[in-house]
C-alpha cells in the first residue's frame, strides 16, 4: 500500500524561472536535475536535502506533449514553518507578491505568488 507523498509535481510555463524562484527567493535546494526527451529539463527542488517531500517541475509544455491526459492545474499547497511573522516579513523583503497575514482558527497564514500566477500557502499552527 501506499507508504508516502514522495513528490509533488508542478508544470510551470518558465522553467528557468520557476527554479530561480523556489532557489533563489525561497532558498530551496535543487536536489536533482532531469534530462528529459528534446532537451527539456526538469527539477527536483526541497527546502532542504534532508526534505522527504519534493517538488519536481516540468516545462507545460513537455507535459502537454508528452502527457496531455494529466491535469495542468497546479496543486494547492501548503507549507508549514516556525515564526511565521519573521517568514512573511523576509518573503515582503525579497518583493515576492504575498497576501495578507492572517490567524484563522488553529492557524496563522499566508500566501504568495510565484510570478508565474501560481499561488501557494504558508502556515504555522498557534
Amino acid at each position: 500500500m501506499i507508504k508516502k507523498l514522495a513528490n509533488v509535481m508542478l508544470y510551470v510555463e518558465d522553467i528557468d524561472m520557476a527554479v530561480d524562484f523556489w532557489t533563489k527567493q525561497l532558498d530551496f535546494t535543487v536536489k536533482e536535475e532531469l534530462d528529459l526527451m528534446e532537451n527539456f529539463k526538469g527539477y527536483e527542488v526541497a527546502p532542504d536535502t534532508e526534505s522527504e517531500t519534493t517538488i519536481v517541475m516540468f516545462p507545460l509544455e513537455f507535459i502537454e506533449k508528452y502527457s496531455p491526459e494529466v491535469s495542468r492545474e497546479t496543486p494547492s499547497l501548503m507549507f508549514e514553518v516556525e515564526n511565521i511573522e519573521a517568514v512573511y516579513e523576509k518573503v515582503k523583503e525579497k518583493g515576492i507578491n504575498v497576501g495578507e497575514l492572517v490567524e484563522i482558527p488553529g492557524m496563522k497564514t499566508f500566501n504568495f505568488n510565484d510570478g508565474q500566477e501560481n499561488y501557494f500557502a504558508v502556515s504555522e499552527a498557534v
